[in-house]
C-alpha cells in the first residue's frame, strides 16, 4: 500500500485502468493535499468517474497505488465515515422519506457530528423533510445525498459532478457550502466534473484530466504563470502589420482568421504599447481586442486534442 505523507489526503501513483485491450486510465498522477479544494475537470468521457471509483475500490485497476490517509481502496470502510464518496446518480432508498433516509444512515455512522434535521438545515432541504426519496427532483436527490454525507464530520468529501441537476441557485447553495467547510472546519475535497467555471471559482488546485492521464496540475496561479495572452487585432493594413509583427521577439503572429482578426500571443508587452507602436509604425489600428490567459483558455487548448475516452 502506498502511504501518503503528513501533508497529503490522497495519492494516486501511476494509476492504470483498461477495459480489456481499451485503456481508460494511463499511468495517472494525482496529488490532494489536505484542506485543499482540487478539481479534477475533464471532457465528458475523459475518464473522471473511472479514476474517482478506482480511488474509492469500486472498481479494481490494472496497476499503479492509492492513498487515502493512508488507507488503500480496499480498506476505506476503516475510515469509519471519515472519507465520504457521492456520486453522479443519488442511490437513496426510494421509498423513505428524507428524514426516515438520514434517521437510518445516522445509525450506521459511527462519528455522528449533526443531527438529521441540523443537515436538513444545511442543504436547504427541511420543507422535503417528509417527501419519499422518489418524490424528489433530481436536485433534490443531490442534496439529500450530500445531507448523508454531512452526518458525521468527513475530512475528506469526494463528489462526482457535484452540480448536475442543479440550477443556479442549487449550484450556488453547494458551492457556498464547500467553501465554508473548507474554510471552518477544514474538509478537504476532491470535486470532479467538466463544468469548469464552477469549480475555478471555488477550488484551490486544479488538474486537468485528458486522454487518460493529469495532462497539468497545480494551483490556478500556478498554472496560468506561463500562459500567454491573446491579442485579436484588425487593421486594414495586413500585410504591412503582420511583416512589423513578424519581426519582433515578444510577439507570435498568425495570419488573419476567417472574420478578419490577426492573432497575436504576447508575454511582457501590453495591448496598450502594442497599439501605440503599430500607430508610431503608421498602421491604423480598427479593433483591439485583448483575452487574457485564463484556465477557460487553458482548458481547451489542452482539450482540443482528438482522442475519445470512456468514463
Amino acid at each position: 500500500m502506498s502511504t501518503t505523507s503528513s501533508a497529503q489526503a490522497l495519492s494516486v501513483d501511476s494509476l492504470n485502468k483498461s477495459y480489456g485491450s481499451f485503456e481508460v486510465l494511463k499511468n495517472l498522477d494525482l496529488i490532494l493535499n489536505r484542506g485543499s479544494i482540487l478539481g479534477l475537470v475533464g471532457l465528458n468521457g475523459s475518464g473522471k468517474t473511472t479514476t474517482i471509483e478506482c480511488i474509492l475500490g469500486l472498481q479494481n485497476f490494472n496497476s499503479g497505488a492509492v492513498s487515502l490517509f493512508d488507507y488503500s481502496p480496499s480498506t476505506l470502510h476503516q475510515a469509519k465515515g471519515k472519507i465520504v464518496g457521492i456520486f453522479d446518480t443519488p442511490s437513496l432508498h426510494p421509498n423513505l422519506t428524507v428524514r426516515q433516509s438520514l434517521q437510518h444512515a445516522a445509525l450506521l455512522t459511527d462519528n455522528q457530528a449533526r443531527s438529521p434535521e441540523r443537515v436538513e438545515e444545511l442543504l436547504s432541504i427541511e420543507k422535503f423533510s417528509n417527501f419519499k426519496i422518489r418524490h424528489l427532483s433530481l436536485g433534490n436527490k443531490r442534496r439529500a445525498s450530500l445531507a448523508h454525507a454531512l452526518l458525521s464530520n468527513p475530512d475528506l468529501i469526494v463528489l462526482d459532478e457535484p452540480f448536475n441537476g442543479l440550477d443556479a441557485g442549487g449550484v450556488d447553495d453547494v458551492l457556498a457550502l464547500i467553501q465554508r467547510l473548507n474554510q471552518e472546519e477544514g474538509t478537504t475535497f476532491l470535486l470532479s466534473s467538466h463544468q469548469l467555471p464552477y469549480l475555478e471559482n471555488i477550488c484551490s488546485h486544479i488538474a486537468i484530466l485528458h486522454q487518460g492521464a493529469i495532462a497539468v496540475s497545480g494551483t490556478i496561479d500556478s498554472l496560468l504563470e506561463d500562459s500567454k495572452h491573446t491579442v485579436l487585432l484588425r487593421t486594414e493594413e495586413n500585410v504591412a502589420a503582420i511583416n512589423y509583427l513578424q519581426g519582433r521577439e515578444d510577439v507570435a503572429v498568425t495570419n488573419p482568421d476567417a472574420d478578419g482578426y490577426i492573432q497575436l500571443e504576447i508575454t511582457e508587452l501590453n495591448s496598450a504599447d502594442l497599439n501605440r507602436q503599430l500607430i508610431e509604425n503608421n498602421i491604423a489600428v480598427s479593433e483591439l481586442i485583448l483575452q487574457k490567459a485564463s484556465l477557460s483558455n487553458l482548458f481547451r487548448t489542452i482539450t482540443s486534442n482528438p482522442g475519445e475516452q470512456q468514463s
